[in-house]
């Protein structure tokens, strides 16, 4: 998320060479690549590897964590998989970009750095078994091939960062079996997530080390065109609530109305795909970040599961000042139901 969201598109034109686009360029046509098709049943542990025939795939993971110093803090690691051409080869002849996000967040604090590589040569990857995903030093890794226990690393030129993982619930499958929706004319990814992390280990700052805990949620994603033509970016919010409950929603922004989905995920781990429209979201409040205006607190509602908050970033600089640029950062949650979150929007220009 992501939704997380498509930002591993927008490197999609980067990767052909082509005129920025924007996010817009999600919505471009993606001949001869794969296209997802509703029905298809995801099959573990194989689809925690790599989609070559798909345009674009990211492995993407944020965790709201609290330090022994009593701070909140966020992190984020995404690893984006670009393809040139469907399918994979051997060496500089393969056409998969990769590029990879790390940021480490707190109240006064919004730590960020980014690596890129070519596929086909060691530098970047993913392999399902045991699972295995990395560019340079940065990795997620299990000795298994599954998700249930991961380890994590990443560093920056001023921060890194160790962290264990634990599952304590189910995939999570969106939408129809993984199948999901993204446009009312039915553009569409595959997509689930590991919503259900327990995360201890430290953080390596400019203050020094600190030793945190929290919570963490790995989205995984593919697709080839997940946007249309006329939408230009998204808003999509991942939330924990101190009840047990969870919810993923979206909303994607179009030139003359907008589309809005998700999944509420229960207490025990089940997924209700909520349908279009019923997951609501709106600013109300925006924040000057970088020469943008920036959405930084939101009234979030979905009226059949009783949901009425307002979600507040903890640090509105959150800006991602990488080679897309973008927002992304953790929130807190108040209001019928309180918790944490991660928050991210694109597009905002």
């Amino acid at each position: 998320m992501n939704v997380r969201f498509f930002l591993c598109a927008a490197a999609a034109g980067w990767a052909t060479a082509a005129q920025p686009q924007g996010y817009a360029g999600l919505g471009t046509e993606a001949e001869g690549f794969a296209i997802p098709q509703p029905g298809t049943q995801l099959s573990f542990p194989a689809d925690h590897g790599p989609h070559p025939d798909f345009r674009i795939e990211w492995w993407y993971l944020t965790a709201n964590l609290v330090g022994t110093d009593g701070a909140d803090y966020g992190i984020q690691w995404t690893l984006f998989r670009s393809a040139l051409a469907p399918g994979e080869a051997e060496g500089w002849k393969s056409p998969q970009i990769w590029m990879a996000h790390a940021a480490v967040t707190s109240q006064d604090q919004h730590l960020f750095a980014e690596r890129i590589a070519r596929g086909g040569v060691g530098q970047a990857g993913v392999q399902a078994d045991p699972f295995n995903a990395w560019i340079d030093d940065w990795q997620i890794r299990s000795a298994r091939e599954t998700f249930e226990k991961l380890s994590l690393s990443a560093a920056g030129s001023d921060f890194s960062y160790d962290l264990d993982l634990t599952s304590y619930g189910p995939l999570v499958l969106h939408g129809d079996n993984g199948y999901s929706v993204k446009s009312a004319s039915g553009q569409a990814s595959h997509y689930y997530s590991q919503p259900h992390y327990q995360v201890s280990g430290t953080l390596e700052l400019p203050d020094g080390p600190i030793t945190v805990t929290g919570h963490g949620w790995l989205d995984r994603e593919w697709s080839s065109q997940p946007l249309a033509e006329d939408q230009s970016g998204w808003d999509w919010f991942s939330l924990s609530f101190d009840s047990g409950g969870k919810l993923m929603g979206f909303v994607l922004r179009g030139e003359t109305s907008n589309f809005t989905s998700g999944t509420w995920i229960t207490a025990d781990g089940t997924a209700e795909p909520l349908a279009p429209g019923t997951f609501q979201a709106g600013p109300l409040e925006t924040s000057d970040v970088e020469g943008r205006k920036i959405p930084t607190r939101w009234k979030v509602s979905l009226p059949s599961q009783g949901v009425s908050v307002e979600v507040q970033s903890l640090n509105p600089q959150s800006w991602m000042g990488t080679s897309f640029s973008y927002w992304e950062g953790p929130v807190t949650v108040a209001g019928s139901h309180s918790g944490t979150g991660y928050l991210e929007m694109t597009g905002y220009e």
